[in-house]
């Protein structure tokens, strides 16, 4: 009698997962959800850009003038956190680029920022600034490192969008 017993529960207990997962079914395909892919939410970062600029200690970079289908998408300034400032924005292929600057030691600062891109021997001229190029699996970067603040330029963008943004950043 306990053989059957056992039997009976372990069946009862297949029938009712079975019983769930009918359920969690229908309500799967009867309720409805959206898989659009929803553009990234815009931010306006200007009170930040200004809050930064008095606080930093250095000239806070932010581009000015990328052009249509290019929108700011996060944004903080982070004064205990080595002056850390960042700027995101999508472009209009929806690529993810970035500007970062910190007074963090540069070496840990870039390898954070670019996921561990890689230092290469390429430089580019942009504004009249020599900026170092970094290669990574996830993230190219181009890097400029000034006395007291290191300027990152990264994301997983082109390396001509990040010129684009790099060649038009003010800095004060």
């Amino acid at each position: 009698m306990a053989g059957m017993r056992g039997r009976q529960t372990v069946r009862d207990m297949v029938l009712s997962l079975a019983a769930i997962g009918a359920f969690a079914a229908v309500i799967y395909f009867v309720l409805p959800h959206d898989d659009t892919e929803k553009p990234p939410q815009k931010v306006d970062y200007q009170v930040e850009l200004t809050t930064a600029r008095r606080a930093a200690g250095y000239p806070v970079a932010a581009p000015e003038g990328l052009g249509k289908g290019w929108a700011a998408t996060s944004v903080r300034f982070d004064g205990a956190a080595f002056k850390a400032w960042h700027l995101g924005f999508h472009g209009p292929d929806r690529t993810y680029v970035a500007v970062e600057q910190s007074t963090e030691r540069p070496s840990r600062f870039i390898d954070r920022v670019t996921r561990g891109a890689d230092e290469t021997k390429l430089t580019q001229e942009i504004g009249g600034d020599r900026w170092r190029r970094y290669d990574g699996s996830d993230y190219d970067a181009l890097v400029l490192k000034e006395k007291g603040v290191t300027t990152v330029v990264t994301g997983p963008a082109s390396r001509s969008e990040l010129t684009h943004v790099a060649e038009r950043l003010k800095r004060s």
